[in-house]
């Protein structure tokens, strides 16, 4: 809702859509909106398939500008559309798929990191765009913190986010379940795990996805953003901070 709240409070009209898995959590929030006193004429929901929605919206010369949530692919697709009209120039702002990381040198208080990182790593079991995907710890503290950080997970509660004492819900769907489960895989293969979270008997069924965490040697690894309960972990030398920031901004 911050994209739609932006473009009022800026003096836009606004059209809302939705992603396909949020159509009617999406209605309940514009409704809210309009209960509010935003006028419909300047707030309009429309839920609709992307696809559809691009090809018949974006084209549109009345169309100023696009704020877009989703993977870098589709936001690219978003941009030469808009490139190619024949009309003023539309702002795009797309929040695409980097990887978000959290960097702790040796001052770093471990205990206070590792609470840190697992919030952020496992709260909405992972699917937030602000949700960390990768430690980078310098080495000098990293057996402490990977081994404290094996204990955090091992208290994770997984079950119903309806209940208080849980602390890690379903993924979204059953592709998005799917999407973990391979990249879990290849990790297995590729990494070293860390840890993995207890998965409940009555969290057999559904999308329920085990919070992971993984050690790797290097960023280069990950060649996309994996959107879950994972987190990655990479070593780094005090010397070496510059070459950290350079690989994080590379992934996008």
């Amino acid at each position: 809702m911050g994209q739609v709240a932006a473009g009022l409070a800026a003096g836009n009209a606004v059209i809302a859509k939705p992603a396909d898995q949020t159509t009617l959590i999406g209605y309940a929030a514009i409704k809210l909106l309009h209960e509010a006193g935003v006028p419909e004429g300047a707030l309009q929901y429309v839920p609709a398939k992307g696809s559809v929605l691009g090809s018949t919206l974006l084209t549109r010369p009345e169309i100023a500008g696009v704020c877009f949530t989703g993977s870098t692919e589709t936001a690219w697709t978003i941009n030469r559309t808009l490139a190619a009209r024949n009309s003023p120039i539309a702002a795009l702002i797309a929040e695409t798929g980097g990887q978000n990381a959290l960097i702790a040198d040796s001052s770093a208080l471990p205990e206070q990191l590792v609470k840190d990182v697992v919030t952020s790593a496992f709260d909405s079991a992972g699917q937030r765009c602000s949700a960390a995907r990768v430690l980078f710890v310098q080495e000098d503290i990293a057996d402490k913190v990977i081994k404290m950080l094996a204990g955090a997970m091992d208290e994770l509660v997984v079950g119903d986010p309806s209940v208080l004492s849980t602390d890690v819900g379903p993924v979204i769907d059953e592709p998005s379940k799917s999407a973990l489960v391979e990249h879990a895989a290849r990790m297995d293969r590729e990494a070293k795990k860390i840890s993995e979270a207890k998965l409940p008997a009555d969290a057999a069924h559904g999308t329920f996805f085990a919070p992971r965490a993984y050690e790797i040697a290097d960023l280069k690894l990950l060649t996309h953003e994996v959107f879950g309960p994972v987190l990655h972990v990479v070593r780094w030398k005090a010397s070496d901070l510059d070459g950290v920031i350079y690989a994080i901004n590379a992934t996008g």
